[in-house]
């Protein structure tokens, strides 16, 4: 995913970042290095150099700072983005199992009733074209339980109601 546009809404005191999938917004208090009445957003860009995957804002008395896409993913609560998250966090799980494991390789793809290459792609932290149903049963085979806990998260945590408008496309 890429950053299309981002924009300095200084009413509101956020980023607005637009991206294929919608606009979300990030707030100035989230920042490392704040912007003030006395040292307000002078620029805001997609950066580039980072493959357009961050955007770097600079103040009116010359410091910049940088936010990469997964930060305002992630205080959005992006559908997409959590799931990759809960993946990479199985993921890391079952590599650490089967290295603990007496299981061999041969006898994991048995259990699962898969091909060899496909239990690599399992473990491997960068393909995210597995499911989190793939990566329990794995985890399973492993002599893992996986509990999944549902709970309403407080109300102080919900990101803004405004948060993507995607649906209003």
């Amino acid at each position: 995913m890429k950053i299309r546009r981002v924009r300095a809404n200084n009413r509101r005191k956020v980023f607005e970042v637009e991206v294929d999938g919608g606009t979300y917004p990030f707030p100035y208090a989230l920042l490392r290095l704040l912007p003030s009445s006395h040292r307000s957003v002078s620029e805001v860009f997609p950066d580039e150099e980072l493959g357009c995957e961050a955007f770097t804002y600079r103040l009116e008395d010359g410091k910049e700072d940088t936010v990469h896409l997964d930060a305002v993913l992630e205080y959005n609560r992006d559908p997409g983005y959590m799931n990759q998250l809960i993946l990479h966090r199985l993921t890391v799980e079952a590599r650490e199992a089967a290295a603990a494991s007496d299981l061999s390789k041969r006898e994991m793809i048995r259990a699962l009733g898969t091909s060899a290459s496909q239990l690599y792609r399992l473990l491997d932290p960068t393909n995210r074209s597995k499911s989190v149903g793939q990566m329990i049963a794995l985890l399973h085979v492993l002599g893992r339980e996986v509990d999944v806990v549902v709970k309403p998260r407080p109300r102080s945590a919900l990101p803004p109601s405004s948060r993507h408008d995607a649906s209003n496309s």
